[in-house]
């Protein structure tokens, strides 16, 4: 083998490489599926729960987005988007889940409503006990 093969064979595998780490990175990054079994309790009289004191309210534990709707009950999705992985917010006015990344939305108990996302955000039950809030599945 010459030089000339040689350096054609190292870029033709450079360029295999190349292109099969960027296909492998167009791959959506997470579904409901893939979404982690959880099992927590949170404790709503700590800081850390203080935004679920309102309706509207919601945090993140566990890459689960808790939240509390405005009538008062309380719900629970995965984190991350399904199309994109990027985290939702809960909008308190529309009952409903959004990303910012690309514009989906997903309903209260995780369902897509609009995409880009192809696939539902994974739900999770919420049990109240006193102040005690747990979520599992």
């Amino acid at each position: 083998m010459d030089r000339k093969d040689f350096l054609k064979l190292v870029g033709t595998s450079f360029a295999v490489i190349t292109i099969g780490s960027c296909l492998d990175g167009c791959k959506k990054k997470s579904n409901s599926a893939n979404a982690p079994a959880v099992d927590f309790t949170l404790d709503l009289n700590s800081s850390a729960c203080a935004p679920l004191h309102t309706n509207g309210g919601y945090i993140y534990n566990n890459g689960v987005i808790v939240a509390r709707t405005m009538s008062g009950t309380y719900i629970a999705v995965s984190q991350a988007c399904t199309h994109d992985g990027v985290s939702v917010v809960y909008q308190g006015s529309g009952n409903d889940f959004y990303c910012s990344a690309h514009g989906s939305v997903f309903s209260s108990s995780g369902s897509v409503t609009s995409g880009p996302a192809g696939s539902s955000l994974k739900q999770y039950t919420c049990t109240l006990n006193g102040t005690s809030l747990r979520v599992n599945g």
